[in-house]
Order: C-alpha cells, then structure tokens, then sequence
C-alpha cells in the first residue's frame, strides 16, 4: 500500500504545510477539528469503569518489540518459553512470543522488498504468452491473454516511471543534503532552520554559499518547513520508497520468496516464516500499533486510544504486495491465538488466489473476530475500482466482520477528506482521521503520517475500547455502533485526486467520522436496555 511522503521538490506528490506533531484526532470535536474525542470518553464516561484487556493483531510489515512506548502493550503468548527452540504450546509455530512472521526464513533471514501482485502475473503468464497473438488461441486462453498484455503494459509503464522519478529524487536528495551539509560545516552547525538561513542570507560574504542559501531558504519558504533536518529525512524516505519501486517491485526478474523457503504456490502450507515480528523494516507497523495502542500511563511520546489492548504483531507485509499466502495464514494465526480484533492496513488491485484470504475471513467470522482494513491511498472509487482484500465476498454479498476505513483530516471544511483517500458509497463503511497522525516509529521515535493505513488502526483502537469495557459486546455490536456513532458531516468537500466538491455523505455509508465518545454512549445505552430485560 502506498505511503505518502514530501517529496514535493520533483514535483511527484503535491504538499502543504508540514504539521506540527500533535495527536489532534484524540481531542474533542469541535465546530473546527474532526477529532473523534478520546480524552473526553475516558474522562466523562470510563473513570468509574474497569476494562478486560482485548487482544488486537496488528497484521503488518513489523513492529518494534523495544520501543517504550510499545514494550508494555505488547502481547506475550503465555504458553512458550522465549527462545528455547521448541514450540511449547504446539500451535506449529516455534518461539511466537509476541506473534509471527510469515515473510522470513528459518534461517532469521527476512524479505525487505517484494513485487507488486501485478509483477508477479506478469512473470506467470510471460513465458506461455511471450511473442504470442490472440487470433488462434482457445477462448480460455484469449481470457489469459488478454490479462498477460495488460499486466505487461501496467509493469512496464511503472517501471519506466519509477526508475525516472528515483533518478530524480536520488540527485536531488543529494544536492539539497550536500548543500545543507557545506552551509553547516562552514558556520559550524548542528542543525539549519530557516532562522538561521535568514542571518546567514543576511550577513554571508561567502559568494559559493549564496546561491545554495537562497535556493534552500526559497524551497523551505515554499514548503513550510522550518528545519532542514525535516527536509533531508522525508528525502531519504522518498528516495528508499522509490528505490523499492524501481528496483523491485515492478522487476519481473526480482524474486525474494527463496528466503522464506515456502512454497508460495501452495495455499494449503501453513507452518513457515520465523518468530521475528519487526524484520528490517518496522516502520509502518510501529506506527500503526502506537495509534491502537501506546501505552497511556507512562507519560512518554503518545498516547493510544485503547487502554488495555494487548498488541499482537503479525508480520505478512513487505515493501511490495503481500501475497494472498500469507495475508490468509496471518488471519488465522491471529484467530487462533486469541485475537478478537484485527487491523489490517494494506492492500492492493490484484487478488489472484482471492478465496484463499476469503475462506480465512469466514474462519474470523465463524470466530467471531472483528477485522478493520483501510480503504486504501489511490483516491479512488472503490465502488468500482478494484481494491483487496474486497469488501464483499465473491458471490457479491458484504463481509458482515469487516469495516473498511477511509481517511479524514481535522478540518471540518471542504478538506475534511484527505486528498489520497479511497471512498465508496457502498464499499467504505467510515472515515476516520489519517492526516498528521502522530505517532510511534522504530527507536523509540514518533512522527507524523498520512494514509488510511492510519485511519484503520484509528477504528481498530475504538473497536477495542468497546470491547474492553463492554466484553458482552460482538463483533455485530461493535461494528453497527461505530457506524451509528459516527459523526455525520452534512458539507461539501473535494472530492479525492479531483477539483470537483462532493457531498461528504456520499463517500461512504454513514456519511460520518468514527468517535469514541458517541460510540461509547451506544454501548451504554445498549448495556442499560440489556439490563432491563
């Protein structure tokens, strides 16, 4: 699933102002912020109430086990012995302890990057199509064919364009972080802000250095930014995210699944993968679990929504698509080890061995198991436009334990839908706040990001606050009181990756925003009705 990064300088991605690092979507709705009132809830309607702690499985691309803010909120499987090589609770997976990684070797090793869905049909379908014609081949094979020189316009098309924009962003990232480097060492700096560019602009006899000094100084003006420090990191993001892309995931040659030793065109195989639930990258995930969860009660870096969430890490997502394969087994795995609730911020527009993730969704359902997915960063109708995991199973009926999440900001305004989001009238059941969403990332760090992959773990961070202090509640309950809670926004915004303005209710089926306290006043409700039988 796309991450949205600044790399507004090579004009890729269209950005504003860098926000402040404020957790705004945990404070009260107002008549200007779309917050969803979390501080308000615990305060007002939870104080005198005790909650059961909910286990929520963050299936994803890593989360830091050493974070601080994540350490004591992180689910231990209380029948294995760390590290001992056995697999004590015989569940088939040895030393899970705080969940499972299904795109890793035995060996330790892990998959980093990994191709687009696309890329991989491509791949299957070159060698029986290659400098074929349609005019001869059976009607079946007409159907394959004419997915072969799709996928192969689709790959080629991405490839060109990524390896372009990488080549850019790679001199440009270099340039700026060449430039901000010289300009410190000659005033002897530690950091560059936009202050210090002033006095320098102001005062520098140094005629090399002028030209560097306007040029960076008119870039941070332009972008908001005050520190140069901002600049070179989101850079460094852009440019790894678009290495990933040039280089592997629209590379039919690339093949990572040797590290993981499966099969990967066997969907029965289960037992695969290694116990190391961050891998390389933890980026994304740690982020997500900090929206769900962070603890509240250290007084460090932020704080969750949920209070007595216990995070299961279950690691099925590369920097690339993830495989069907794996998204299916870290279903049931969370399942089966006692998650009640799952969130699941990925996607993509390929499902090749789509019943397979399916006949996992049903086994959540037959479990009773809430499942939370984002709708997705295209800004598209996902209505009509191809999105898995889907919505509705394939005989065109809703999943009833899935709430897909599209992405709010916190202007009540026209901006009140992010510019990246998916929406859907029939397909995106809320939105939720996923614009400057500030929270954990690996090191004991905190950011901010954007994407409905913030959005969802907004809605899975709720979901598990009802859960935990009504456990009667189902998966049922909890879904139809996120959707009636929802605040409903009776405006025209823009509509997403357009200049038109739309009806914000048009763009999902509540027409609304997730907040904690409506919802927690419906369980209340529901909890007195139940007791007056």
């Amino acid at each position: 699933m796309k991450t949205l990064l600044v790399y507004a300088a090579m004009g890729l991605l269209a950005t504003g102002a860098v926000a402040q690092p404020s957790q705004w979507y945990l404070s009260d709705k107002s008549d200007k912020s779309a917050g969803i009132s979390v501080e308000k809830t615990y305060r007002e309607l939870l104080k005198n109430r005790k909650p059961t702690p909910v286990v929520v499985a963050v299936i994803d691309g890593g989360i830091d086990t050493t974070h601080e803010d994540l350490r004591r909120v992180l689910w231990v499987n209380p029948k294995e012995i760390p590290g001992n090589g056995i697999d004590d609770d015989k569940n088939g997976y040895v030393d899970d302890i705080h969940g499972w990684n299904f795109i890793g070797g035995k060996d330790g090793r892990n998959v980093s990057y990994e191709t687009a869905e696309v890329t991989r049909l491509y791949a299957k379908l070159k060698p029986k199509y290659e400098g074929k014609t349609r005019t001869g081949l059976k009607p079946d094979e007409q159907k394959e064919f004419d997915l072969y020189k799709k996928t192969k316009a689709e790959v080629e098309k991405n490839q060109a364009q990524y390896k372009a924009q990488y080549q850019g962003i790679s001199q440009f990232y270099m340039q700026f972080g060449g430039a901000v480097n010289a300009i410190k060492s000659a005033y002897n700096l530690k950091t560059l802000d936009t202050t210090a560019l002033r006095n320098i602009a102001d005062t520098t006899t140094n005629e090399m250095l002028k030209g560097p000094v306007s040029a960076i100084r008119r870039f941070m003006q332009q972008q908001e930014v005050a520190n140069t420090d901002d600049v070179i990191s989101e850079l460094e993001k852009a440019n790894e995210q678009l290495k990933g892309r040039a280089e592997y995931n629209y590379n039919p040659e690339f093949d990572s699944r040797a590290i993981v030793g499966d099969n990967p065109e066997d969907m029965t195989e289960k037992y695969y993968g290694n116990p190391d639930i961050a891998g390389p990258r933890p980026d994304h995930g740690t982020h997500v679990a900090g929206i769900i969860g962070a603890d509240r009660t250290n007084e460090l870096g932020v704080k969750g929504i949920a209070d007595a969430v216990q995070i299961m890490g279950v690691r099925a997502v590369p920097d690339g698509d993830e495989r069907d394969k794996d998204i299916a087994n870290a279903i049931r795995y969370a399942v089966d080890n006692g998650a009640q609730i799952i969130n699941m911020s990925f996607g993509k527009d390929y499902s090749p061995n789509r019943k397979v993730v399916e006949d996992a969704e049903r086994y959540a359902l037959s479990k009773g198991v809430l499942m939370v997915h984002a709708a997705g960063n295209d800004g598209k109708d996902i209505d009509t436009a191809a999105n898995y995991p889907a919505p509705r199973f394939l005989d065109g009926k809703d999943i009833p334990n899935v709430i897909t999440v599209g992405a709010s900001a916190e202007s009540t305004g026209d901006d009140l839908v992010a510019s990246f989001s998916n929406y859907g009238k029939k397909s995106v059941d809320v939105f939720a706040p996923g614009r400057a969403i500030y929270s954990t990332v690996p090191g004991s760090k905190y950011e901010n990001n954007d994407g409905t992959s913030m959005a969802s773990p907004v809605v899975a961070g709720v979901a598990a606050v009802l859960k935990s202090y009504f456990p009667k509640l189902t998966y049922a309950d909890i879904k139809r009181i996120i959707e009636q809670s929802a605040t409903p926004y009776a405006i025209k915004v823009h509509k997403p990756e357009s200049t038109d303005t739309v009806d914000f209710k048009g763009l999902s089926k509540t027409g609304g925003v997730v907040n904690l306290y409506e919802a927690v006043k419906l369980a209340i409700a529901q909890e007195d009705a139940t007791k007056g039988k």
